[in-house]
């Protein structure tokens, strides 16, 4: 029964620790599908939000239309710097501290933005002429500094990508020549080639210069071909010499006279 009793204990210690794991699971599957859902609320609403003040910008007139394209500008502003330095940080962790210099630009941003639509809301028109120039103003600084973490971004980012491909041509040309190592050969062997041919033609000219010095000191000097010096026969060019000898041996026998009768 005490065996019995365990096991029973460890089934239940078992089926406990599964549905607590299955609980776990499902609220972070929760959490993160509402995460996500927020997200993607927030990017729609801010598109929304994006959209009608670019309406605005073309419909209304005077101070609404103003303000209109002063928070429009400041929203795009903040949007394009965000999304070059969050693009450029898996490659770049050093852009991870312009990220958090953008979030604190955003909430002076955010808090500009809520100025604005109060500004928006304001029935007295010369308090708007009033107010709006230094709102204005403080759009244009916060907008400069998003804009110049922008720019110093992407210059940073197309250095790097220059670094990289002036490294990648260097191998490619590495490669390349490594790929080439017949042409090299060849031309080294060409080279050995032509110096034993050129060392044995200055050899075999020293020996015809040493030959022909120790004929000219031993005695007669050969006869050539065009001096007329041992120079064949018509005879012999002809191949009559050896018959025309036969010939004239027989004529040189003395013939045999009449015997007496």
């Amino acid at each position: 029964m005490d065996a019995f009793g365990v096991m029973i204990g460890l089934v239940l210690l078992f089926g406990i620790a599964a549905f607590v794991l299955a609980v776990v699971g499902t609220v972070k599957a929760a959490k993160a599908v509402a995460t996500k859902i927020g997200r993607h609320e927030a990017n729609a609403r801010r598109a929304v939000e994006n959209a009608t003040l670019k309406a605005k910008t073309f419909t209304k007139v005077g101070p609404p239309g103003q303000i209109a394209a002063v928070r429009l500008g400041l929203r795009t502003s903040l949007d394009g710097t965000r999304q070059v330095l969050e693009s450029g940080l898996p490659q770049d962790g050093q852009l991870g501290e312009s990220l958090a210099l953008l979030g604190r630009l955003d909430a002076h941003a955010a808090e500009l933005d809520g100025e604005l639509r109060m500004l928006e809301r304001e029935p007295d028109t010369a308090r708007i002429a009033a107010k709006l120039p230094e709102l204005r103003e403080r759009a244009e600084r916060i907008t400069h500094s998003a804009e110049t973490m922008r720019w110093a971004a992407q210059d940073r980012m197309h250095r790097f990508a220059d670094d990289e491909l002036s490294r990648l041509s260097q191998e490619c040309e590495s490669e390349a020549g490594a790929l080439r190592h017949w042409d090299t050969s060849g031309e080294s062997s060409s080279a050995s080639a032509s110096g034993s041919a050129a060392s044995s033609a200055s050899s075999g000219s020293g020996a015809g210069s040493g030959s022909g010095s120790g004929a000219a000191s031993g005695g007669a000097a050969r006869a050539g071909l065009t001096d007329g010096k041992g120079r064949p026969s018509a005879e012999e060019l002809l191949g009559l010499a050896d018959p025309l000898a036969k010939l004239a041996q027989r004529l040189r026998k003395p013939s045999a006279g009449p015997t007496a009768g």
